[in-house]
């Protein structure tokens, strides 16, 4: 069976149904459209100042990682599909048609007509086999979120110049929806030949509304209109050019001074933006939008190979160690939720477990003072001579991060716990990540499938550093291989409860994107994962 564009939003979670790929229903995500700020018919011109919190890392939408980067990388590629934020269901983007295996081991895209890369040369059905070819050979270590949509690929075969199937060696429920994220984005052929370090550097060449003007690195990108662009997705406006000229990133770390500069008319749209600064954006005309992000919520994952992390009695306190509406109502606002499983309430799948990530001290008190776990003089526990004591990895990726992690150690240093706060860059973060040398990481992942679940696999990421798979690696394959709805959402619904069993997640805060707008911008949105597009985006000038 063929795929349809004419589809009726489902009420539920949902993975392919049969041979078809039934569609991915969100939570209602707040913002997505874009603001009310500017009024009338879109403009086009002008140039749009974004303010940044953190530095891009790679200009290559296939290493992306960090958000900041993401809204930067997403504007220059086009995906295989798009997913509609407001109801889940994958939308045709590069592919006007796909069909899936009954099996979910085969997928094929047959490419609109027409669409070229910005040198020039066209989109073919080979382009995108190079493409998923090279992702492939970046490897889990470069470009990790981009490898894991590909796990079990078998490769790549031209039908025709306009159709290519994608195959696995195994049932893969979930590639419809990764044919739709930034990651798996599609790059020219000379762009996907060049060198992993090559593709960061501002170079790339892609299908997309925007190219690449300016790259400095740590700095700032300059992304400019495709003239000529007539193959938007199904979810934007118009499948036309973009009306902005130009988009000029600067990277602004301080929230004050970003808020500062939208304020004083030196920047448009920021990023981060937390509750104290509404007042002040507000009061100019411009707002804070919101939008809730789908994946696993930020959280701390332990290394169970590393000192006190080993006794699992710990991991099971820290779960209810933590007091995440403290967090929320002292650090974030009412905008923000408390985490309530491993997966956001805006993920298909989710499963609400807030029956077991809930605070209570004493329960956490008890179950150390059960494992053997002492407090010493100074109030920190003890057993065997070791003291219960780890640090947490994180970087700035999301500007509260500090804060969150200082209450978070107030918090568990009352049942007897000394969390070490270890900020890092994001490139030391990532080195560190890579050579699994910590205790405790800190961070969050995007996207708008439980399959996102599967970095917890020993064959995944498995930043746990677990060493055999188990009960949890069984769940990951069988959602992957479940083509009906109801059994791959509870199989998810299983695995989110033994990641919990085993203690390799302790949930905080569900991230929110909050971005600030001035009042002469309007239509900024957000796709399905929470990440910027500004395809749509004009300026009342």
């Amino acid at each position: 069976m063929r795929y349809s564009p004419v589809v009726a939003p489902l009420k539920r979670p949902v993975a392919l149904a049969g041979a078809v790929a039934a569609a991915l229903t969100l939570a209602a995500c707040g913002g997505s459209d874009g603001g009310e700020a500017a009024s009338g018919p879109p403009q086009p011109g002008g140039t749009l100042r974004y303010g940044l919190s953190s530095a891009p890392t790679c200009s290559d939408p296939a290493q992306s990682a960090t958000n900041q980067t993401l809204y930067v990388t997403r504007q220059i590629v086009d995906s295989l599909t798009d997913q509609d934020p407001a109801t889940g269901q994958i939308r045709p983007w590069l592919a006007d048609s796909w069909f899936v295996s009954a099996d979910a081991k085969s997928f094929t895209f047959h490419l609109k007509e027409g669409v070229t890369f910005s040198d020039g040369t066209p989109l073919t059905a080979d382009s995108v086999r190079k493409n998923l070819d090279a992702i492939v050979a970046l490897g889990a270590v470069k470009a990790p979120q981009a490898a894991s949509f590909l796990a079990g690929y078998t490769g790549s075969t031209v039908v025709d110049p306009r159709t290519v199937r994608v195959d696995f060696s195994a049932p893969n429920a979930q590639f419809l929806q990764a044919s739709s994220t930034t990651q798996l984005g599609i790059q020219s052929d000379a762009t996907v030949a060049k060198s992993a370090d090559d593709r960061c550097l501002g170079g790339n060449v892609g299908s997309g509304p925007f190219t690449y003007a300016d790259w400095k690195q740590n700095a700032s990108a300059t992304v400019t209109k495709r003239i000529g662009y007539h193959w938007g997705s199904a979810v934007f406006g118009s499948t036309g050019e973009a009306y902005l000229d130009k988009i000029v990133f600067t990277v602004v770390p301080e929230s004050g001074v970003r808020t500062g500069s939208l304020s004083s008319g030196q920047l448009d749209v920021t990023s981060d933006a937390l509750p104290q600064d509404a007042p002040q954006i507000e009061g100019v005309g411009g707002k804070v939008q919101f939008t809730p992000n789908p994946g696993v919520p930020f959280g701390l994952q332990p290394n169970l190979t590393r000192g006190a992390l080993r006794d699992p009695a710990v991991r099971t306190a820290l779960l209810t160690a933590v007091d995440r509406k403290e967090l929320v109502d002292t650090v974030l606002g009412p905008q923000f939720k408390t985490a309530t499983s491993v997966l956001a309430s805006a993920t298909p799948g989710y499963v609400d477990l807030s029956a077991r990530v809930k605070f209570d001290p004493a329960t956490a008190k008890k179950t150390l003072d059960d494992a053997g776990w002492v407090p010493g003089a100074d109030g920190i526990r003890v057993k065997d001579g070791q003291r219960l004591s780890f640090g947490v990895l994180f970087a700035p990726a999301f500007a509260a991060n500090q804060a969150i992690l200082e209450l978070t150690q107030q918090q568990v240093r009352a049942v007897g716990i000394d969390l070490r706060l270890e900020p890092a860059s994001v490139a030391e973060n990532t080195n560190r990540q890579n050579n699994k040398d910590y205790d405790v990481i800190y961070y969050n992942v995007s996207r708008a499938d439980g399959d996102i679940l599967r970095q917890f696999a020993v064959t995944g990421r498995n930043l746990n550093v677990r060493s055999e798979p188990d009960k949890l690696d069984a769940l990951l394959d069988q959602q992957l291989a479940a083509t009906d709805a109801a059994t791959r959402t509870r199989l998810l619904g299983e695995a989110q409860n033994a990641v919990l069993d085993d203690g390799l997640w302790i949930p905080t805060i569900e991230l929110s994107q909050a971005i600030g707008v001035s009042k002469n911008v309007s239509d900024v949105k957000f796709d399905a994962s929470a990440r910027l597009q500004f395809h749509d985006t004009w300026i009342r000038r």
